[in-house]
């Protein structure tokens, strides 16, 4: 397993390494700058500019080199972990699954008829196995609480940039609303909290058992 002990509104790893809001920095950026991206424009590149409540984070400009010393010091560490785990276990088994973990706000999932625990991003199909997604779906929808996929979220950049089924690389983005687990105003911890982290022992070994040398290069 691999975490990231940083904030992502310090450095976002679920994001391109250069994927930056002109209006946040002094002077022009270089040529390499992704600073066109939707993430940019709702203020949450590689370095957000802005907070869940839409607050900014930053009262003014930041130097260039404050960006490049976190990417070198974190973003790029990270990925470099990230990418040796992958390859390792390929080497390993053959083939991989990477489980892409994130928590959500329950205001974005919580409609006026349902309640969301979870939701699968597979790229709509693209980045695993459906064998993959099925299983995860069948796992936590055994939870009592509705999983849907691919909305509002089919996966992040690390899902979309490590996914090669063909290559037998298959990603799969998995996001936990946070009222499940945690007071969302203040971040600790409630009872069901240990009941989550169940659930989430249930879906690995569920989708350890998933993976058929005869199924894995194909979506």
């Amino acid at each position: 397993m691999i975490r990231a002990t940083f904030p992502r509104a310090y450095i976002d790893v679920n994001r391109e390494p250069y994927e930056l809001d002109p209006d946040m920095f002094d002077g022009p950026l270089p040529a390499h700058i992704n600073t066109t991206s939707v993430r940019v424009a709702a203020g949450l590149g590689t370095i957000a500019r802005i907070v869940a409540n839409k607050a900014l984070i930053y009262k003014t400009r930041l130097p260039i080199e404050e960006a490049e010393q976190r990417i070198q010091l974190f973003y790029h560490p990270y990925h470099a972990a990230l990418q040796k785990l992958i390859a390792d276990t390929v080497a390993l088994f053959g083939h991989c699954l990477l489980l892409d973990c994130h928590s959500m706000p329950s205001m974005a999932v919580y409609g006026p008829n349902k309640k969301v625990g979870f939701v699968l991003g597979d790229g709509h199909g693209k980045t695993c196995n459906r064998t993959f997604t099925d299983t995860a779906h069948r796992t936590l929808a055994r939870t009592g609480w509705n999983t849907t996929r691919n909305a509002p979220y089919a996966g992040g950049y690390t899902t979309r940039h490590y996914s090669q089924p063909k290559l037998g690389i298959h990603t799969l983005q998995i996001e936990i609303n946070r009222a499940l687990y945690m007071q969302e105003d203040t971040y600790a911890k409630i009872p069901a909290f240990h009941t989550i982290a169940g659930y989430m022992e249930d879906l690995i070994l569920a989708l350890g058992h998933s993976t058929p040398a005869q199924k894995i290069g194909s979506c």
